[in-house]
């Protein structure tokens, strides 16, 4: 048995390696996995450790064997409300709902690792081997049996929300667990304790958290921002559109030399692709060369920046806020004629802290019901569409899906009506502090 945990504890070692030297994004999701895999390696120390001590009790004081069980049944424990976690966050940005019994499932893990560590232990000596028993072991199954029916309780009741991929890793490692620990219950010497964890932690790791999924992933949304960007050469054009500039300048047209000006500042900033990751103030120099430019096209349209400068040098997904802010011109105010105003607003958020707002506001004609119903359903749902190429929503489904890769989940667009008319997008943005560029 011993051998079998030891080979257990040098794959898991071998993925953890793999997984926290892959440099993922600091979500939450992440975090919930990364201490997954810790404990998950603790407990199988536990595990061999106490099965070499509850064989040998006549060399192993009982003290020992009694410490080593109780922390070998408390990091067992601990790993099963993980997996609840890790489920539950997964859940939740699929369907972008916030879980109902959060604070049930912390209370009720401190009330069972308190149970686990007062409550005394028990053993069992068989001819097919020693084990513990007693009430700390009832402790045990009821925690799981707690936290098996709260994932299958989210499960059922957001299925059709559930990407398909992640529906399978789901319901897989569910249906792992749940057998590993009946055939155990029926006899503990049949398998080890920690391998239906284990199996689960695996099948999490190979469906959902391998790096080169992330890898692919990130080289999708890269080769669909490429794509737009090069449906024109804009070297090209910034090149030649400068050389127009300084003719128009030489020849006393000071507005279009202005416009071009700005114009060829847009294609510049806008080749930019060989970053995922900008710094705020980029972001807002692209964006207002643009602004400029439509304003001049649409005079009766008044634009205005408000922006905290302490957020300039926080880093941001490249081209993000470009495709909103041309949403509020082309879609807003066309129904206004092209009259009205638009603001564009950064702040640290009020509500989330670690977050940072970036809101563009316009006052035009706003959502008619079905519009709306439908972004708002694109926006929730954007993993279950692939990056387009094509159509209206081409830019803010690709902006949130960015958002969501290199931010993590928790960030993310939305947009709300105005009550004065007219609608805002808001970008939620998670700030690293140890990234922002000073």
């Amino acid at each position: 048995m011993i051998r079998m945990e030891a080979a257990m504890f040098l794959a898991l070692s071998l993925i953890a390696m793999t997984y926290f030297f892959a440099g993922r994004k600091n979500t939450k999701l992440h975090r919930t996995f990364s201490v997954l895999l810790i404990v998950m390696l603790i407990h199988l120390i536990f595990d061999a450790a106490t099965v070499y001590t509850v064989n040998h009790m006549d060399i192993i004081p009982q003290l020992v064997n009694d410490i080593l069980h109780k922390i070998f049944i408390g990091t067992m424990i601990l790993c099963v409300y993980l997996f609840y976690e890790y489920i539950a966050t997964l859940v939740e940005g699929e369907a972008g709902i916030h879980r109902k019994f959060s604070l049930f499932s912390i209370a009720y893990l401190v009330f069972a690792e308190s149970w686990v560590m007062l409550l005394p232990v028990r053993y069992k000596i068989t001819s097919d081997g020693n084990y513990s028993a007693g009430i700390h072991i009832i402790v045990c199954y009821v925690s799981l049996a707690v936290y098996i029916t709260l994932c299958v309780g989210m499960f059922i009741r957001y299925w059709k929300d559930i990407d398909k991929k992640k529906k399978t890793a789901i319901g897989t490692a569910l249906v792992i667990e749940i057998t590993t620990s009946f055939i155990q219950a029926l006899n503990p010497t049949w398998l080890i304790s920690g391998m239906g964890m284990f199996l689960m932690t695996l099948a999490f790791y190979l469906t959902l958290e391998n790096p080169e999924i992330l890898r692919s992933e990130l080289t999708e949304q890269k080769m669909s921002m490429l794509y737009l960007k090069s449906q024109v050469n804009p070297h090209f054009l910034y090149n030649t559109l400068d050389t127009i500039r300084i003719q128009a300048q030489l020849g006393g047209d000071k507005t279009v030399s202005d416009m071009l000006m700005r114009l060829t500042d847009f294609f510049r900033l806008s080749v930019k692709v060989d970053r995922q990751m900008v710094p705020l103030d980029d972001e807002l120099d692209l964006s207002e060369a643009y602004v400029e430019l439509m304003c001049c096209r649409y005079p009766e349209i008044k634009c205005s920046f408000d922006i905290d400068p302490e957020l300039g040098g926080v880093l941001v997904p490249n081209f993000i806020l470009q495709p909103i802010v041309e949403n509020s011109f082309i879609h807003g105010l066309k129904n206004k004629s092209y009259r009205g105003e638009i603001k564009i607003i950064a702040k640290r958020s009020e509500t989330n802290p670690g977050f940072m707002e970036i809101q563009v506001v316009d006052s035009g004609g706003g959502f008619d019901s079905q519009t709306k119903e439908n972004l708002d359903e694109m926006l929730l749902k954007y993993n279950k569409q692939k990056p387009k190429l094509e159509g209206n929503s081409i830019g803010v489904l690709n902006v949130q899906k960015r958002i969501k890769l290199l931010l993590g989940r928790e960030s993310g667009l939305r947009y709300t009506e105005n009550r004065t008319g007219g609608v805002t997008a808001h970008l939620l943005l998670k700030i690293n502090e140890k990234e922002c560029i000073k």
